[in-house]
C-alpha cells in the first residue's frame, strides 16, 4: 500500500515519535509499505511520521532499488557516532520542491533494531550518513530546515504559506 506523504505544517512532523515495542507481522507490513511509498515518491529515505505514523521507524535505500542489499530498516535508531563534515544540497519528501545546502557529519554510525528486534550498528558515509541523520531528525520531530539559516528557513515558510493559500500545498 502506498501512503501519501505528509507535508510540512502537519503536527506529526514536529512531534517526537514513539518507540516501537512490538516486532510483529503488522510491523513487517508497515515497513514493506514504507519502502513502496518511498519509491513511489522517488525518495531514498522515509520516516514513519512522513506517512502520518508517529513511530520510530525509518527505511533507507540510497541506491534507489539498484542494490537490493542496500535496503536498510532502522527501528528505534540512535546516532552513536559522527565524524567529519560535508556540505551538500538536501531535500525532503515532506517539503517538496525545496532544496538547501546543509552541513552534516561525513561519517555516521547508527544503532538500531531490525524487524525482529535485534540490535545492530551500521556506519555510513556521504549520502548514507546524511540519510541516517535526516531520518533520525524526523523521528525526533525535526526537519532539515532547522539546520539552515533563520533567513532561508523563514523564506521557505513564507513561500509555503502562499502555496497553502493558493491551494497548491
Amino acid at each position: 500500500m502506498i501512503y501519501p506523504i505528509v507535508k510540512f505544517g502537519d503536527p506529526v512532523l514536529d512531534t517526537p515519535a514513539a518507540a516501537v515495542t512490538s516486532f510483529d507481522d503488522e510491523l513487517k507490513k508497515l515497513v514493506d509499505d514504507m519502502f513502496e511509498s518511498m519509491y513511489a515518491a522517488r525518495g531514498v529515505g522515509l520516516a514513519a511520521p512522513q506517512i502520518g505514523i508517529s513511530k520510530r521507524i525509518a527505511v533507507v535505500d540510497v541506491t534507489f532499488k539498484e542494490d537490493p542489499g542496500a535496503k536498510l530498516v532502522l527501528i528505534n535508531p540512535v546516532i552513536v557516532g559522527k565524524e567529519g563534515r560535508q556540505r551538500n544540497s538536501e531535500g525532503c519528501l515532506s517539503i517538496p520542491e525545496f532544496r538547501e545546502d546543509v552541513t552534516r557529519a561525513r561519517t555516521v554510525t547508527v544503532r538500531a533494531q531490525d524487524l525482529t528486534g535485534k540490535f545492530f550498528e551500521h556506519t555510513g558515509e556521504e549520502l548514507l550518513a546524511r540519510a541516517f541523520l535526516h531520518e533520525t531528525d524526523h523521528l525526533n520531530g525535526k526537519l532539515y530546515i532547522s539546520h539552515i539559516s533563520a533567513l532561508k528557513r523563514d523564506l521557505i515558510k513564507r513561500k509555503i504559506k502562499k502555496m497553502v493559500k493558493a491551494g497548491e500545498w
